[in-house]
């Protein structure tokens, strides 16, 4: 369960949180460490709007400066990996803040009264940096409600209500819900009120399919992880028929999901996760969003180039895919909890439990250095 900011709202602006607390900005990343150069980039990227063409003229122009004329590059970039890291000032007081509510310190079971001193915790943390930074807070959904569809809603409306006692309004709020079918029908209920959702850990085509149906805001592809799985098992049909067909397995489920998205008019937002190296990149012109590595956007930065030579940077994703591709029958039902459940593939399977553990396993560490640090002066 995490938090995270990103560049400043609109229309189409919707950016993912990540496992940490951190500020994401489509323009510029970690201070010190690296910053993207605020020419053309700046203006594309922080709209929202992905211009058609790339960088033209006779400008000298970096190959990062290319890209983002064609898809929303977001510097994969965190504060902190827990609150053990978090920055001093904003973390001692949002913890101290949360570990002397008296709701909480009301409750009998530690469990819960754990849990309870979390939640307020990131809310009191996300609206500390809501204050600081523009942009939309993204708030994680504790893992361990991942086959709760009433759970998480739960726990979205408490964050809601704290969010709203720090003056922050629902409009810059993003909730990153796991893509089990729990995850996918707290998407859809939550949508319908107005709630932005973002449904990660999506490993197959019948997730993404089901999330897009449901509404969901962003739907986080995890390109790299697929593409890893596919070189170390086999007996996934949806890896094995892209593998037989030349295709990489992660980049082949990307391409097929935004030409649902599009052949159906969806309004979700396909992001690009796990990106390995500069070509998955250059793949993916075209997605909403492409969340890179420093080192991969540093490499782009640094890398002077004609637009005109080289790789071209072409588009390879265009919403005019979602008219040609061919889908079956199957993959073009209303999806349910059975026909997602026989679809999802054992990669899919693998990679959300791996997924689901990592995040649970994060959760209680957060909770065990809550345990040692309660109760905090004057309570």
């Amino acid at each position: 369960m995490a938090l995270s900011i990103s560049s400043p709202p609109s229309s189409s602006s919707l950016l993912a949180p990540s496992l940490q607390v951190g500020r994401w900005n489509s323009v510029s990343a970690k201070p010190g460490t690296f910053n993207l150069r605020r020419t053309a980039l700046v203006a594309r990227a922080a709209a929202g709007n992905a211009s058609a063409s790339p960088v033209g003229g006779t400008e000298v122009v970096t190959e990062l400066d290319a890209v983002a004329g064609f898809s929303e590059i977001v510097p994969d970039t965190v504060v902190f990996d827990d609150f053990e890291k978090f920055a001093p000032t904003a973390a001692t007081s949002a913890i101290d803040t949360a570990l002397a509510d008296g709701e909480c310190n009301a409750l009998e079971k530690p469990e819960a009264r754990m849990s309870c001193y979390l939640t307020k915790a990131l809310a009191n943390v996300g609206a500390e940096l809501a204050h600081q930074v523009p942009g939309r807070v993204s708030t994680e959904i504790d893992a361990r409600l991942a086959y709760d569809t009433q759970g998480i809603i739960q726990r979205v409306h408490e964050l809601l209500n704290l969010y709203n006692q720090h003056d922050i309004s629902s409009e810059r709020l993003l909730f990153k819900i796991p893509a089990t079918w729990q995850g996918i029908e707290a998407s859809r209920l939550l949508e319908s009120e107005g709630i932005k959702t973002h449904l990660t850990f999506v490993y197959s085509f019948a997730q993404a399919a089901a999330a897009a149906q449901a509404g969901a805001s962003v739907v986080q592809i995890f390109v790299g992880r697929i593409r890893d799985w596919g070189r170390n098992h086999s007996g996934d049909p949806e890896i094995d028929e892209a593998l037989k067909k030349g295709e990489d397995a992660g980049l082949a489920l990307v391409k097929k999901v935004y030409a649902y998205i599009h052949r159906n008019g969806y309004k979700t937002k396909l992001m690009a996760a796990a990106v390995r190296n500069k070509q998955d990149v250059f793949s993916l012109l075209g997605i909403d969003y492409i969340i890179a590595p420093l080192k991969i956007l540093q490499s782009l930065e640094e890398s002077v180039t004609d637009p005109h030579e080289k790789y071209g940077y072409v588009l390879k994703l265009t919403p005019a895919i979602g008219k040609t591709y061919e889908f079956t029958e199957e993959e073009l039902v209303k999806w349910d909890q059975l026909s997602l459940a026989a679809a999802m593939g054992p990669a899919a399977e693998e990679l959300l439990a791996s997924g689901l553990e990592g995040y649970v396993n994060q959760a209680r560490r957060v909770e065990e250095l809550f345990g040692k640090i309660w109760p905090p002066p004057n309570v």
